[in-house]
């Protein structure tokens, strides 16, 4: 398998999970583009990607997405890992103490972000290319207490279908990772981990690098588009 000759964007590409895309595409022979709203992420995570090249982009703000892609021009193949945790975590309440305000702006990076870095992304991307987003497992299993979180899940699973046949042939999939044991999971007590991953049939937290390999896959795999890869150790059959 390789990505000698393609050109790779990755935004959410400095830490957790799109770092470890970005760091297998580069393995894989790509030339990396890493993006983050902050530029000290993307000034640590280039220190660590020899021969990548980052920017900055706010998902936040349409006219700064548009900018970051028609300063980058033509590539091939484009994975969103990008989220707002602490928007994130303010969301998983439940709806009787929901702030409705603030639920409309945890949708701001994961699901209206996504979707204006496609639309000026594809402007840009190769006929022959991939997008390729990020869900989440509790479109899935839905927690009590989470309801917003898991429409948000959904919403990005029922786009990526409908962007699937209205970029047609670009390809456009998603993966939906189980937890992931990046930086902010490191963060969490290990008996709130632990007790998240007991169940699984594989029992334990995925490594990053596990996660990204389906991003990759989607990436290599010309005949795949509009699909969801759930990537979490069988924890939709237990």
């Amino acid at each position: 398998m390789s990505l000698a000759g393609k050109r790779l964007i990755v935004i959410g590409g400095t830490s957790g999970i799109g770092f470890a895309i970005a760091a297998a595409a580069r393995e894989l022979g790509a030339d990396v583009i890493v993006a983050s709203s902050h530029r000290t992420h993307v000034d640590a995570a280039l220190q660590r990607l020899p021969g990548a090249s980052g920017d900055v982009v706010d998902l936040r703000d349409e006219a700064s997405v548009s900018r970051f892609f028609d300063m980058h021009g033509a590539f091939d193949h484009l994975s969103i890992t990008a989220g707002d945790w602490e928007s994130m975590a303010s969301a998983r309440k439940p709806v009787l103490e929901l702030d409705l305000a603030e639920a409309r702006g945890s949708l701001d990076v994961r699901f209206w972000g996504a979707l204006a870095a496609i639309k000026h992304g594809s402007r840009h991307i190769a006929p022959n290319g991939s997008i390729t987003l990020t869900g989440g497992m509790l479109a899935h299993r839905p927690w009590k207490g989470a309801p917003l979180l898991t429409a948000m899940a959904g919403a990005i699973e029922y786009l990526t279908r409908g962007l699937a046949v209205d970029l047609a042939p670009v390809r456009v999939n998603a993966v939906c990772p189980g937890l992931t044991l990046t930086e902010p999971v490191a963060q969490m007590p290990a008996e709130v981990v632990q007790a998240s991953v007991s169940r699984l049939l594989v029992p334990r937290g995925a490594t990053p690098m596990e996660a990204a390999k389906p991003y990759l896959y989607l990436m290599l795999n010309d005949y795949v588009t509009g699909q969801t890869l759930p990537v979490d150790g069988g924890g939709l059959l237990v």
